[in-house]
């Protein structure tokens, strides 16, 4: 039996250094590997980390241990918490646009002050001349 874990050990090690070899990135996922593809493994192991923890998360705080449920309800978790995130960035994005619209509408105001205070000044002059 031992001879046989150790047989598989070194064949996911041999297949895990093919996939590396082959520009896959290699990550552990609620106990599963996968092999996955892209550009920036560092990133894609950010998220696989991401993943794994919300699952292992979930799974502690429930009673399941399907790992189905455990993946679907970390994906509503995930889910929940970047509708959450797009909400508070449009927040944010209309407090920006608000506030660039506040300056430019008051440089404008400072501006035409200043404009009619120079036009109130020539025609003083043209007056007084």
């Amino acid at each position: 039996m031992a001879e046989m874990q150790l047989r598989t050990a070194a064949e996911i090690s041999r297949a895990e250094l093919e996939a590396r070899d082959s520009g896959a990135v290699v990550v552990d996922i609620y106990d599963q590997i996968y092999q996955l593809q892209g550009t920036d493994a560092g990133y894609i192991e950010q998220l696989a980390s991401v993943v794994d923890s919300k699952m292992r998360a979930v799974s502690a705080h429930g009673a399941t241990v399907d790992s189905l449920r455990v993946a679907v309800l970390a994906a509503l978790n995930i889910a929940d918490e970047l509708l959450a995130l797009r909400t508070r960035c449009e927040m944010l994005s209309a407090t920006v646009e608000a506030n660039r619209q506040q300056a430019a509408q008051s440089a404008v105001r400072s501006r035409a002050g200043s404009l009619m205070g120079m036009l109130d000044a020539v025609l003083e002059e043209r007056k007084a001349g």
